[in-house]
């Protein structure tokens, strides 16, 4: 039997791990990835991303034309997370789910940890210790402050 409050790492059933399709943030899906395997715990893997509007998609679809497609509602995160989930099972987590969310990164993940029932959610610390991270505020820290169940940030930069 362990201490009061002594972290139990079996105890995560779901381990949650945003991307941002950065080599930074598929390290944080890795090392969820490799939590989520020693725990036998599902991974969800969240991508939040938003759309384009306006000149910016008319832009897009003027130099992309029939490829438009790409970069036209959750395409972009999809591929994403096709390419986090694939990493993931490299690293052994034994069931992976993919979640591509419209919104910002903050309010995505700290919302689909409560809808998916998340027991940890996983973050890379890039943005923690930059300048415009403590000026603006960083994921990792809003996701730490807000998320309301432990969260794990692991060293990507």
């Amino acid at each position: 039997m362990g201490l009061p409050g002594e972290l139990r790492v079996s105890s995560y059933r779901v381990v949650m791990v945003g991307t941002d399709g950065s080599a930074s943030s598929f390290a944080a899906v890795e090392g969820a990835a490799r939590l989520a395997a020693a725990c036998g715990a599902e991974l969800v893997v969240v991508c939040a991303y938003q759309p384009m509007h306006g000149p910016e998609l008319s832009r897009a679809q003027d130099q992309l034309g029939a490829e438009a497609y790409q970069v036209v509602g959750s395409a972009p995160a999809e591929d994403t997370l096709r390419a986090a989930r694939d990493r993931a099972r490299e690293q052994g987590a034994p069931e992976v789910r993919t979640l591509a969310v419209q919104d910002d990164p903050v309010p995505a993940l700290v919302n689909a940890a409560a809808e998916h029932g998340a027991d940890l959610l996983v973050v890379g610390n890039r943005g923690l210790r930059s300048l415009a991270g403590r000026i603006l505020g960083s994921v990792p820290a809003d996701i730490a402050r807000k998320a309301g169940l432990d969260v794990l940030i692991v060293h990507t930069t």
